[in-house]
Formats: structure tokens, C-alpha cells, sequence
């Protein structure tokens, strides 16, 4: 709920929130006793509950405790604090006490703080900081969206202060005359183990999905993907080269003496709260090993279709077949596209008692109360297709394969969704329609294919804009290319959350105000903050079959589906674009991954 809901009825000296809400008019009185009892029994704050049930969002509640308290609030998120202010309290204090410094006077601090009159904890800091605190309210996001990047940010002057702590002889050692059977011994003393881990911290912290380690003439550069755009955030001396790749295989369990040939492993990292299987693949350059490390994050939330960015006819399609009790589902695109987290939107509408779900995953990203969920393991030859077959005894009603990679796992698929199973799973396709030649290829009879498949769902992640971005006028080369997609559509409109008409676009629309990054604090000046899906869902037909039948190419079949309604993924992007949700940029990008 946007803050502009909040009227401005005073709850100033009110010392419950479900008192100040109520008188705001944003719950009823049967609301009220019913989030009272839930909060009674559950243990749950009402504040937990308030959110949860998307009547207010933490801003909105930070805000009205700080009007019944009479202290101020302030978006801490969105100030330019200066680094030896936001270093008074460690990233680990500040985390733990939700609370971060953003000003120093010669009397006292000012601290933004989630819950800005808890006494004990100001006393805490007040003996941390040796003097006074003065608090205010910010809520817990825009607090720890300040710990995450703001601290993050830091990683260079740390590494640096890594480097000097053992002094340029040392190092020189550690390049040069670094052997591998040393490294029991010598990596212990070298400044590797705090690198490495300060990169790994980096990387969750910032939700980066890859590392990628890179040797180059003079040096070493450190690159993360955030939000699909990788950028260089590090760079080390050239002569911790070997030290660096000896670390990384030694928590990888791979041969640290082996140089001239790729490998892959895996390990795990914890940091804070977060947890990440990390996929290592190591590969020899001209300039020495470089090394790519996946992040795979364990996620305990599973967002709804529609937060994940699915809706329309694409969200009915989807829903539908999910309302079957066979067939497949496949959802496509290439790694990094937010496949899992569909999928587990998806597990999320069907785990109910009644259904028994099991899933095999590579790894298990996004636990799922109440789902079964098996992690493949090559190693002791559980692979996704030995898994799919013990499935099958396992009486499940629903089956989540994690990934449709061989000729094997999709026709146990198929089988599986021929015997009464609704199976679940992905496919790399660059589009929905080539799900059913990617298929083909890997042997599946085209009778078969259009018997068990009841929808393809291919998506990418675009980046979503910050609320500073700014409006502008589209160019005519813009919208020229906005009507080469969208006016097969016959017009169409956008309304506001009030249901006021927003926007109108049709053939004749001439002029349209589109929005573009700008950047602020709150976003780390990236202009972004957040991604969404951009979607497109393919039900399969009698047309569609047919064309299946008689070989026809992907632009055939894409051609008919979108005759069938089928809103394709650039459609589906400029409408959001449309939107201000995103950009023309972004929609244009990750069109053609």
C-alpha cells in the first residue's frame, strides 16, 4: 500500500500500532480483533502481520510509529552518509541492532533505527559510540539496504588494507615462488583466505549471481553480475594469482596442481543470514586459470505469479494449466532468467494436503514447506533421470525436474505425464516455441510432444527502475519501433492503482512518456532497484499441433500463437516500459540473450 493512503487522521500519543491503524481508517473493526488474535497465537508482532497482509508496507509503519512516538523519521536509504560516520558501528552491529549511524554533531549521533524507542538498544549504542544517541525511525528495509550496499561498497579500500598488512616482500613471495605443495603451510599466513572471503561477502550481500575472477597482463580483475549486468568492482596485483585460484580450489575440493585443464566444483558460503551453494568452473587462459563462480542463494521466499511480473492472458494460461492433473509445463530461457523462482510461484499455488509434490533440483534453491525436495547428486549417480524413475514409486501427483538437459530425462517426463503426472520443469530455448524443437532434437516423438505439453512459459529479468527515474518525450525512432510490435495488439489502456486511465496506446498514438535512470543513494546511483519478469506463454493448440506434426519452423509456430493471443516477451517488456516499470534499454537487452 503506497504511503498516499495514509490520511491524516493524528495517532500522536497512541501506544498501539493496531489502535493508530484503525483510526486511519486502513482496517476495520473485524480486522483489528482478527490481526489481534493472529498475533496473540502466532507470536507474530502486528507490525509482521500489517505487512504480510498488504495493508501497510514497512515505510508506512515506520512512519506512523514515529508519528505516535513523536520522533522524527527520515529514508535513510536515500542519504549520502559519509563513510567514517556509517564505520562508527561495525556492518555486523548495525545489522544485528537495525540501526545505522547517517550524522555526527560534537553532542551526540543520529541514528536510524527500526524500532527508534527501544531504550535498552539506544543505551547499547550510546556505549558503543561513547555518546549520545539521537534516534530515528526507518524501517527495516531502507535500513539494511543501506548495510548491504553502502558497507559492500567498501571491498576495495578493505582489500587494499588486506594487501598492506603483509607488506610488498610478502607478496612478491606469494607470486613468484609460490608452489602448490606449499600452500598447507604459506596460505595461512597470506592475506588469500580474508580476500576470498571478503569477494564471497561482496557477491551475497549485493546479490550478485556470478564472480568472475579474470587474469589479465598486470592484474587481476574481479567482476559481479548484479541484476544481469556485470561490472569490474575490484582489481588485484598480478602476483597473487596462484595463491588466489589454490584458495578457491582447495574449498572447491578440486586438484590445486592441475593448470592445464578446465574444472568444476562446488562448495558453500554463509554470510549473515545468507547461504549459497557456489558452482566453481575454472578454465586455463593466457594469462593463467580464470575462474567463473555461480551463486546460487537459498531462498526461503516464494513470490506470488504476479510479483514475479506474470499477468494477463499469460497469468490465465498459466493458472489454468495448473489446474490439471497431467501434462507439462516447461518454463524457458537462458541461466539467470528467475526460471526457479517461477517454478516455485507455481509449486506454491498447488501444495496443498491433498497433493503429494516431489522435486528434484540441481541444487535446491528455494525451499518449499510441505514439498519434497530431492537434490541431484552425479557423484553417487542420483542424475535427474535415475531420480525421475524412483519418483515414480513414490506415488507423487506433481513432479518439478529442475532442468530438461538430455534425451533420457525428457522422455521419463513425458512418460511420467503420460501415466497421470503433472510434471513441471525447464528447458534452455531462446523463445517458447523452440521448447518444441529443443524437444524434438533431443528425441521426443512430435506425437508424444503434443500430447503431455500444456504450456510453455519463456521469460528474462529486466531490471526495474528506481523511484528517482526521471520522464521524458519518446524519440520517433522509439516509437516507431513500439507500433512495429504493439499495434497488432488494437490498442490497448493502462489504468493507475485507482483505476484511472493512465495511458492509452494505439495505432494513432503519436507522442509517449517513457522514463530513464537517473540515480540516488537509495539505489547506489545505478538509476535500478530490482528486477521483473518480462513473459510470454505459449498453450498449446490444435493449430499449434498440427504445425508440430508437419516440422514447422520456431518463427511458424511463434507466428500462430501470437494469432492465438500470445503477447510475446518485447511486447510484454514495452507495455511495462509503457509502464515506467522499466526501460526501452533494458527490454532491448535481454531481448536477445
Amino acid at each position: 500500500m503506497s504511503n498516499s493512503t495514509l490520511n491524516n487522521t493524528s495517532v500522536r500519543g497512541l501506544s498501539n500500532i493496531l489502535d493508530a491503524v484503525l483510526a486511519k481508517g486502513l482496517i476495520n473493526p473485524d480486522q483489528y480483533n482478527a490481526i489481534k488474535f493472529e498475533s496473540v497465537n502466532t507470536n507474530k508482532s502486528p507490525e509482521d502481520i500489517l505487512k504480510a497482509q498488504n495493508i501497510m508496507t514497512g515505510i508506512d509503519i515506520a512512519k506512523t510509529l514515529a508519528e505516535m512516538q513523536g520522533i522524527e523519521y527520515v529514508a535513510v536509504d536515500e542519504l549520502d552518509i559519509p563513510i567514517d560516520t556509517l564505520n562508527k558501528l561495525t556492518a555486523e552491529i548495525a545489522k544485528n541492532s537495525l540501526a545505522v549511524v547517517f550524522e555526527e554533531t560534537p553532542a551526540y549521533f543520529k541514528v536510524a533505527m527500526k524500532d527508534a524507542f527501544d531504550l535498552q538498544k539506544i543505551k547499547f549504542l550510546e556505549s558503543i559510540l561513547r555518546k549520545k544517541v539521537q534516534s530515528f525511525y526507518s524501517s527495516e528495509d531502507e535500513i539494511l539496504r543501506v548495510i548491504d550496499t553502502k558497507y559492500g561498497a567498501q571491498i576495495g579500500k578493505e582489500v587494499d588494507e588486506a594487501l598492506a598488512d603483509v607488506g610488498d616482500d610478502t607478496l612478491l613471495d606469494l607470486g613468484s615462488s609460490f608452489q602448490d605443495n606449499e600452500i598447507g603451510q604459506d596460505l595461512d599466513k597470506a592475506p588469500i583466505i580474508k580476500i576470498v572471503n571478503m569477494i564471497m561477502d561482496y557477491g551475497l550481500k549485493n546479490k550478485a549471481s556470478d564472480i568472475h575472477i579474470e587474469p589479465r597482463e598486470k592484474k587481476i580483475s574481479v567482476r559481479f553480475r548484479v541484476r544481469g549486468i556485470l561490472s569490474e568492482k575490484l582489481t588485484i596485483p598480478r602476483k597473487l594469482l596462484n595463491p588466489l585460484i589454490s584458495r578457491i580450489k582447495i574449498l572447491s575440493d578440486l586438484k590445486i596442481d592441475e593448470h592445464r585443464v578446465p574444472q568444476d566444483g562446488r562448495f558453500q558460503v554463509k554470510s549473515g543470514g545468507n547461504i549459497a551453494d557456489v558452482r566453481v568452473s575454472i578454465m586455463p587462459s593466457i594469462y593463467g586459470e580464470k575462474i567463473v563462480m555461480r551463486l546460487l542463494q537459498k531462498s526461503q521466499t516464494v513470490f506470488s505469479l504476479e510479483q514475479v511480473g506474470i499477468r494477463g492472458l499469460s497469468l490465465a494460461r498459466l493458472k489454468d494449466a495448473l489446474k490439471r492433473t497431467q501434462g507439462i509445463i516447461l518454463v524457458t530461457g537462458p541461466t539467470g532468467s528467475g526460471k526457479t523462482q517461477t517454478l516455485a510461484s507455481c509449486l506454491k499455488i498447488l501444495n496443498t494436503p491433498e497433493v503429494n509434490i516431489v522435486t528434484l533440483e540441481d541444487p535446491v534453491e528455494i525451499r518449499v514447506d510441505g514439498v519434497n525436495q530431492v537434490q541431484v547428486n552425479p557423484e553417487v549417480g542420483l542424475t535427474f533421470a535415475s531420480g525421475l524413475r524412483s519418483f515414480l514409486r513414490q506415488d507423487p501427483d506433481v513432479i518439478l525436474v529442475g532442468e530438461i538437459r538430455d534425451g533420457e530425462t525428457a522422455a521419463l517426463s513425458v512418460q511420467a505425464a503420460l501415466v497421470g503426472r503433472l510434471v513441471l520443469s525447464t528447458i534452455h530455448t531462446n523463445s517458447a516455441a523452440g521448447a518444441f524443437i529443443r524437444m524434438i532434437d533431443m528425441g521426443v516423438e512430435p506425437f508424444l510432444l503434443i500430447s503431455t505439453v500444456n504450456i510453455v512459459i519463456a521469460q528474462r529479468l529486466v531490471r526495474t527502475l528506481c523511484e528517482c527515474s526521471e520522464p521524458y518525450q519518446a524519440s520517433s525512432e522509439i516509437l516507431s519501433k513500439m507500433h512495429e510490435e504493439l499495434d497488432v495488439l488494437n490498442g490497448f489502456n493502462i489504468y493507475d492503482e485507482n483505476h484511472k486511465l493512465k495511458l492509452h496506446f494505439d495505432k494513432n498514438t503519436t507522442s509517449v512518456t517513457l522514463h530513464k535512470a537517473k540515480g540516488c543513494p537509495k539505489c547506489n546511483n545505478t538509476g535500478y532497484i530490482g528486477r521483473t519478469g518480462i513473459f510470454e506463454a505459449l498453450k498449446m493448440s490444435e493449430t499449434i499441433s498440427k504445425l508440430i506434426m508437419n516440422n514447422a519452423s520456431i518463427n511458424e509456430i511463434n507466428e500462430q500463437a501470437i494469432k492465438e493471443g500470445m503477447l510475446s516477451m518485447i511486447q510484454d517488456g514495452f507495455i511495462k516500459t509503457l509502464e515506467g516499470i522499466t526501460t526501452v534499454e533494458e527490454v532491448l537487452r535481454v531481448r536477445n540473450e
